[in-house]
């Protein structure tokens, strides 16, 4: 469940759940809202969380137009752990969430599992065969499994629970894109959950350079709608916001997300000597704003390289703080013969 904090002219509200967060705003939207995950504080009347629950306690919403976004199922949950996170989501009945296969950590019994084609989104809103098989296209393509599992409130009352853990550690970023204009672009792998109604497509580099050096490979993944999306990355996340025209040099393994604002480049990293000894690759990573981009300080990839060039490896070994090198590792009861 969210946690809201409010401000009137410098005056902050808050904790608040999202009922009173609701009630508040409704009562007085001239001010700023904040809660995990935002990067900053952002106008109550641009908050679409609040504004749109807002128009719900007092109009039906209008029908949606002809090719607009499916609306998402509103879901509610709570992130625990600090580097070993999951995140546990509340279902009402006929509420769904989808999740890529494996990442379930537990669920309530009145929860039903169901295995679709593609990314699930096609299946609430009655899609046919070609559309789920679009769908699991896609995640071939990303280097995804070809399914993914949806869990769906079965019962008649109550609230139910599923949860889902992150493969690594690490940070789950939560995602409300109607806040980021119903598209984020982020890492193929990232992805771990969403609410029903979120589609997960295929975003393709457009320049040659960026596809083959950007460390993001050619294609990434583009996630679609307006509900909640979680997206694990690792380590610690660090979030900036691009003004028109700022630039950013990063890792290229070190980009998670970006809006679909921010433009995407590659740049060398400086002279030859600099690309061969500097230790940070040949090219950095350049987003040029306007917009938003979330970053990892830990990729998974420089985590398992770290990992392998650590294992012990037959026929010798790289020690650190050792001058018996292989001999001082079996000495010390570390490896057997």
């Amino acid at each position: 469940m969210h946690q809201w904090f409010l401000s009137y002219n410098g005056q902050q509200m808050g904790p608040l759940d999202h009922a009173a967060a609701v009630a508040q705003a409704a009562q007085n939207p001239s001010g700023h809202c904040w809660r995990q995950g935002f990067a900053e504080w952002m106008p109550i009347s641009k908050c679409a969380e609040l504004a749109v629950s807002n128009s719900h306690a007092m109009t039906a919403p209008p029908p949606p137009a002809a090719g607009a976004l499916q609306r998402a199922d509103e879901i509610d949950y709570k992130i625990y752990g600090s580097d070993m996170q999951f995140v546990e989501i509340e279902l009402d009945p006929g509420e769904s969430a989808v999740a890529e296969a494996g990442s379930l950590m537990y669920k309530q019994p009145v929860v039903r599992m169901d295995t679709v084609f593609g990314d699930g989104s096609q299946q609430s809103a009655g899609g046919g065969f070609m559309d789920k098989l679009l769908g699991a296209g896609k995640r071939i393509i990303t280097g995804e499994s070809l399914f993914t599992t949806v869990f769906t409130h079965s019962g008649n009352a109550g609230k139910a629970k599923v949860a889902f853990a992150a493969p690594y550690p690490g940070t789950i970023i939560p995602f409300t894109l109607s806040n980021y204009g119903g598209r984020i672009i982020c890492q193929k792998d990232s992805f771990l959950a969403a609410a029903r109604g979120v589609s997960i497509g295929i975003f393709f580099q457009k320049k040659v350079m960026t596809a083959l050096f950007g460390g993001e490979g050619f294609i990434m993944q583009k996630l679609e709608g307006d509900g909640l999306v979680f997206v694990h990355a690792g380590g610690t996340i660090v979030e900036r916001e691009l003004a028109a025209g700022e630039r950013l040099e990063v890792d290229t393994g070190c980009v998670v997300a970006l809006t679909s604002g921010v433009q995407f480049d590659v740049v060398p990293v400086g002279g030859v000597k600099s690309m061969l000894f500097g230790g940070e690759g040949v090219f950095l990573a350049q987003m040029t704003g306007p917009g938003h981009v979330w970053l990892q300080s830990l990729p998974f990839s420089r985590m398992a390289g770290r990992m392998f060039a650590a294992a012990y490896q037959r026929g010798g070994s790289k020690e650190e703080g050792s001058v018996l090198g292989g001999l001082g590792g079996i000495l010390s009861g570390d490896r057997g013969f």
